[in-house]
């Protein structure tokens, strides 16, 4: 992925990895243009990011998604970029009934909502040169949190879904790159301040290199080792990684 020069649009763009990320790349001179459910968050944003742009969209919403696609097109026609960002994580009590509400909405925004907004861009993407689709998947996609058992379910999805569309694109010159983000500090599940997370900064500063290197999986430490868990000796560190959370703070 070429760092400068890029029109890119980020979801979730207000907070946590997605704010991290826009800001990166508007500091590398790229023109940036987030989304967000918190328009004050986004405003925020904006303030402390001159030139920087946002538009409303409600990732849930597929006449939002059409709409957002729309204006994105005709208002930023050099838009070559799209970050799959926007998420969300609960606890879901698998070992009892998951609440169907829940297990709805986390499908609908965690899932749904990449494919969705990526079917509604691909075709204009398709069509500039040094074009890149960026799916934020989770390392939860290969070593499961077990609290979080519908969240940890669609990032795995999100993971398979994203090598299916790099095969298919492969021939049209548009990159598919998967972050698989550690725990970072962020707003999810609370975690701003947790001691078991790695920073934000950190995590972006890793993750912009492996940007620049080129890389269709970025993978910052410890996710690269818990990216070659899955197999058929899996379970130990299945179970092992869930023990830890167990047995540490509760979430709020």
């Amino acid at each position: 992925m070429r760092m400068t020069g890029n029109t890119i649009f980020i979801t979730g763009g207000g907070s946590g990895i997605g704010q991290g990320l826009a800001e990166a790349f508007h500091k590398l001179g790229n023109k940036v243009i987030i989304s967000g459910r918190r328009k004050e968050r986004l405003q925020q944003t904006l303030d402390a990011n001159p030139g920087m742009a946002a538009i409303e969209l409600d990732i849930n919403d597929t006449a939002s998604i059409q709409a957002a696609a729309q204006h994105l097109t005709t208002h930023y026609p050099e838009l070559n970029v799209l970050i799959n960002n926007a998420g969300i994580m609960l606890l879901d009590h698998a070992e009892g009934p998951v609440d169907d509400e829940l297990a709805l909405l986390t499908v609908a925004t965690n899932l749904l909502g990449p494919i969705r907004m990526t079917s509604a861009l691909v075709e204009h993407l398709k069509a500039k040169p040094d074009a890149v689709i960026v799916n934020v998947s989770s390392v939860l996609g290969f070593v499961p949190m077990a609290v979080t058992a519908v969240y940890s379910a669609t990032k795995a999805a999100l993971h398979s879904y994203t090598l299916s569309q790099r095969y298919l694109l492969r021939e049209h010159a548009v990159q598919l790159v998967e972050i698989a983000p550690p725990w970072v500090r962020t707003e999810l599940l609370n975690s701003s301040e947790e001691e078991r997370a790695i920073p934000l900064d950190q995590f972006i500063t890793e993750a912009m290199k492996q940007f620049e290197s080129g890389a269709d999986e970025i993978l910052v430490a410890p996710a690269d080792a818990m990216r070659a868990n899955p197999g058929p000796n899996e379970h130990a560190w299945v179970n092992g990684f869930n023990d830890m959370i167990a047995n540490g703070p509760a979430f709020g």
